[in-house]
Parts: C-alpha cells; structure tokens; sequence
C-alpha cells in the first residue's frame, strides 16, 4: 500500500468516525401508540438537530424494555424515561440522568391514579379493593413507574394485596391504551398518570368527564432524560446546552414541550434523582420478603438484613 493511499484510508476513517460521533439516535418510552408519540416528539427533535447540528434519530419500542435493551446494546444514546425505566437503564444499560423535565406550571412531579369509567360503582381505592373479583383491571408496563412500581406498593403492598390474583382479569398496557380501554368499558379500574390524564383533559375534556379518578399517589419524580455515560463528551456537551436552553424564551419552543406531555423545560439533574424510586422498590421488596411464610426464618432475617443495608446506603 502507498503511502498517499494509507493516508487516504486513515483520512476516510476519520471522517467516518467523526461523522457517526455526530449522530445520535434517541429513544421513547411506549407511554402511548408510536405513532402517537412520534407526532408528539418529532418537532422537538427537527428542533435538536438545528440547534446542535446532531443527526437525531428516533426509536419508538413497543414497550418499555424495548428503548432500555436499545441502549444497552448502543442502538440508542440517548432516552426518555420514567423513573423506573430511567433506573433500569442506569444500572443496566450505561444509562446516566442528564436532565429532568418542568412542567408548564413550573413543577418537578407527577402522580400515579386509578382510573375508572364514571358509570362504575367504583369511587374509591376501598372499593376497589373490596370487590377485586368482579373487576377486570389494566396495569401498566413492569417497567413503567406510575403505570406499575407505584401502585403496586401504595395500593398493594402497603394494602397486603397481590396484585397478581386479587383480580377477576389483569391486563398489561400503556397508559394511553389504559385510558382507552376504561372508556370502553373493557376494563373497570386502571392505572394511568395525571400527564396521560392532563393532556386528555386539555384536549378531548368530553372523554375525560367520563371517567373517575378513584385514587392518586404521592409525588413522583418528573421524567429524566439519559445518556450513555460513554457518550461523545462533545455531543454530551451539544445536548445538554440545548436541552437545558430550551423553552426559556421562544413560544414556538415552549408550544412544542406542551404538545408533548404539558411540558415546559427542563433543569440539570443526575442519578441521585432515582433515590426515592429506589427507596419504593426495595420497601415493597422488604414487604413481600417479610410476608413471605415459605421462607425460613434465617433466609427471610438474611433477605431483611440485605435490604436493609441497601436502604440505609441510599440516605444522605
């Protein structure tokens, strides 16, 4: 090989690198129909590729592991999260918050709910709860946080209830074909989100007054975003100033984040913001481990004393 074409291939390797390091595919969470999210997030994304010169690339999975396998395996940098799925990503796939999202009030959470059909005599957490044989229930994704890991420790750990047979039917789905299925009349109580249920309200309120809200959760964490820690420090860098500049000012900017989920901004953030959903996963283990009279008594102080540790490793 001569020298000017080993040049030649060195310069075009180069270029190559430098022109993937300068791509990024980004990957949503199945909260709702692809094509759903798609419409909500494309804008965004055009938006992100003009402001930081990125090739951006969007991946709707059908479900929640779908976008964090896509990270693990580096086929997305970049992701939309639920706090759940958020954690998963952090401990198995790379995956490092970056930011979190305001919403347009200027607020940092959300709350888990269950929903009914207002024709239902179902009107509240009580009810439920006593007359689960007769109800065909929809719960959300395993991996989503509102949709599955909140209520299934507020409302069935904390209530010593297995959500796995208190029902006459479950059913697993996302948020939008939960609200969907409610109105239908196809399930009797499901969980959904007050995002999912904000945004029908604002823009079907005649499907929103047909349903009931019968329960609502605690404060959750607004949504992260994340990257792979090894991600191009520069494109790091690209995207958080885009990310955290975006919406300050510019209406159409601002009209876009409210298309999406009622959005309004977003602010610096970093894996500490997963603490208390950590803290609910392993409170709702130490429940299901306590209450479990299979184990022997030395394996279930052993189990405790394990969860324990992790518990007290989360305090400040």
């Amino acid at each position: 090989m001569t020298l000017t074409r080993w040049i030649g291939g060195a310069l075009l390797a180069a270029a190559t690198l430098a022109t993937q390091a300068q791509e990024i595919s980004f990957g949503i969470i199945a909260t709702d129909a692809a094509t759903t999210q798609r419409e909500r997030w494309e804008p965004f994304f055009r938006d992100m590729e003009k402001k930081t010169g990125l090739t951006v690339k969007s991946y709707y999975a059908p479900d929640y592991a779908g976008v964090i396998e896509a990270m693990r395996f580096n086929k997305v940098q970049v992701a939309w999260y639920g706090n759940k799925s958020a954690m998963e990503a952090v401990d198995r796939a790379n995956g490092e918050i970056f930011a979190q999202v305001m919403y347009a009030d200027g607020t940092y959470g959300y709350h888990a709910l269950l929903i009914t059909h207002k024709d239902t005599p179902y009107k509240t957490l009580d009810d439920v709860l006593a007359n689960g044989k007769s109800i065909n229930f929809g719960i959300g994704d395993p991996n989503s946080t509102s949709g599955f890991l909140v209520p299934t420790y507020y409302v069935f750990a904390q209530n010593k209830v297995d959500h796995r047979t208190a029902f006459k039917t479950i059913r697993s789905a996302s948020h939008g074909a939960n609200i969907q299925a409610a109105l239908a009349r196809q399930v009797d109580v499901a969980t959904n989100n007050t995002e999912d249920m904000g945004k029908l309200e604002a823009n079907k309120p005649e499907l929103f007054s047909q349903l009931r809200i019968v329960w609502k959760s605690p404060l959750i964490p607004s949504d992260p975003f994340v990257w792979r820690k090894d991600l191009d420090p520069a494109v790091k860098a690209k995207l958080k100033a885009f990310v955290l500049g975006y919406a300050k000012t510019d209406p159409a900017e601002k009209a876009i984040l409210k298309a999406i989920y009622n959005y309004g901004g977003f602010r610096d953030s970093n894996n500490d913001q997963l603490i208390p959903i950590r803290q609910l996963e392993l409170f709702r283990d130490r429940t299901k481990v306590a209450g479990d009279d299979k184990l022997a008594p030395a394996e279930r102080d052993k189990l405790l004393a394990e969860i324990d540790r992790k518990l007290a490793a989360l305090k400040p």
